[in-house]
């Protein structure tokens, strides 16, 4: 009795390859039709020479191979293989006196092994698992190369020229290897810049790895920057990679440099001109290739004149240095960036809202940003939420944006002269209520009670005419 895998295979993979390799004929004639019955495309080789061969025209999913055979091994074969395509899941079978030697295959590459006489479901079991983790590996590559894609600097939302000036140094300075740093005020995109820079970068295969120095307590910051042995202190139970180590031949982007203490600035530096570290609690040397890309939203400058970060760090890491650009000195980007998040959160919330309101948008267009991209980026999730109508209006912005703006010109002083005294007494916001209820009354009887005309008449939007009869009790 066999057991069946676990789930069907996509149509684009409906049938997996395996490659039987076996000197023992009956073997191999076993494993190609148990294999074959789980709906494998199998086929065979007799030595590690025909082997080889077979994988180069073939290059299967998994090969399934015996290590001692004539003319070449197994271990010979699995080095040929590895050659061509590391990526191959290899399961060696080995008789219990070679499992030594099966072991270190495994430190040299190969997926798994298994011992004869084996068990049929063990094969079954072995094979399903190096098929699902070759699965797991093309999904991450495939998921690798859209999110490289949705980094290109060419694909980045502007439509300001000092903006698309910042993209073409990214797209210059990602080409190299040289240390980056980026300033800027909070919600700017440094770390969009960052990932920028890595995605369009000989390195974007490798990770991006992230920290935010201000995030992580002082005491723990160095650990978590080059790791620890075990036993380093109270809690460190087994020995743990630092972030530079989880970086390796990627790109290292180290937020709010501008919060490391004195001490860690100086083995940073060290990192940085050496290449080199200890592990917290360790005196082995461990060797780094890594790009680091630092950002702030502090002026380091005049923080090296405070004395309080090191000048020498300061200029390793002033390679280069690239500045984001504060929404307010970019304001071709808010209308831009204000209606792709309006898609965006729509989307996600299941809302149907057509767009903004030209009202709206002059609130969106006046308000001075302090919290840049990020609070744009609230500000119209807020308002997807808080819309009943079919557009986004003044009304469905954060109050600090919608503010109170005048719908119309400022009052002439023959206006003023003009204007018909308002009955009764009262504070002056009374009275100017009082006022604005007889204008909104008398334009909607001006109208015969069409709301939209009358909203067209009185300049404001058909949500604010609505606002404004329920406050007034106006039908």
């Amino acid at each position: 009795m066999t057991t069946q895998l676990p789930t069907e295979l996509p149509p684009a993979a409906r049938a997996p390859g395996i490659l039987v390799v076996d000197d023992d004929e009956a073997i191999r004639q076993m494993l190609a039709a148990v294999l074959s019955r789980e709906g494998l495309a199998v086929s065979t080789a007799a030595d590690g020479v025909e082997a080889v061969a077979a994988f180069a025209m073939q290059r299967p999913a998994v090969v399934l191979m015996d290590i001692r055979m004539p003319r070449m091994t197994g271990l010979q074969a699995l080095a040929e293989i590895r050659k061509l395509d590391r990526s191959t899941a290899v399961i060696l079978m080995t008789a219990f006196a070679e499992v030594g030697t099966a072991v270190q295959a495994i430190k040299d590459g190969a997926f798994d092994y298994v011992i004869k006489p084996f068990d049929i479901a063990e094969i079954l079991l072995l094979v399903r698992r190096a098929l699902q983790m070759q699965s797991m590996r093309d999904d991450i590559a495939t998921l690798h190369r859209e999110l490289s894609s949705s980094y290109r600097t060419d694909r980045i939302l502007t439509a300001s020229p000092r903006m698309a000036e910042l993209l073409q140094t990214i797209a210059k300075v990602a080409k190299s290897n040289a240390t980056v740093l980026v300033t800027g005020e909070s919600g700017t995109g440094k770390e969009l810049v960052a990932a920028a820079i890595h995605y369009n970068s000989p390195r974007s295969a490798g990770p991006f790895v992230k920290v935010n120095c201000a995030a992580v307590p002082e005491g723990l910051l160095e650990s978590e920057f080059f790791g620890h042995e075990k036993g380093a202190f109270t809690g460190a139970a087994t020995r743990r990679r630092g972030r530079f180590e989880q970086a390796e031949h990627g790109t290292l982007f180290l937020d709010e440099i501008g919060d490391i203490s004195p001490g860690l600035q100086v083995k940073l530096l060290r990192v940085l001109q050496e290449r080199e570290f200890e592990r917290v609690g360790g005196t082995e040397l461990v060797r780094t290739d890594v790009r680091v890309i630092v950002a702030t939203n502090r002026n380091l400058e005049e923080m090296v004149r405070q004395g309080l970060f090191r000048q020498d760090l300061y200029f390793r890491l002033n390679v280069v240095t690239l500045r984001t650009v504060p929404l307010r000195e970019r304001p071709e980007d808010v209308r831009l960036l204000a209606s792709h998040f309006l898609q965006r959160f729509a989307a996600e919330n299941r809302i149907e809202v057509g767009g903004i309101d030209e009202q709206a948008m002059e609130r969106l267009l006046a308000y001075r940003w302090p919290g840049n991209i990020r609070e744009l980026s609230n500000a119209m999730e807020r308002a997807v939420v808080m819309s009943t109508g079919s557009m986004i209006v003044a009304e469905d912005l954060p109050e600090q944006i919608a503010g109170r703006v005048d719908d119309g010109e400022a009052p002439t002083d023959a206006a003023i002269d003009a204007a018909p005294p308002v009955a009764g007494g009262g504070s002056l916001r009374e009275q100017v209520s009082r006022f604005e209820a007889r204008v909104v009354a008398d334009a909607l009887a001006r109208n015969d009670g069409n709301r939209m005309r009358t909203a067209q008449d009185l300049g404001i939007s058909r949500r604010s005419l609505l606002y404004k009869l329920q406050e007034y009790g106006i039908s």
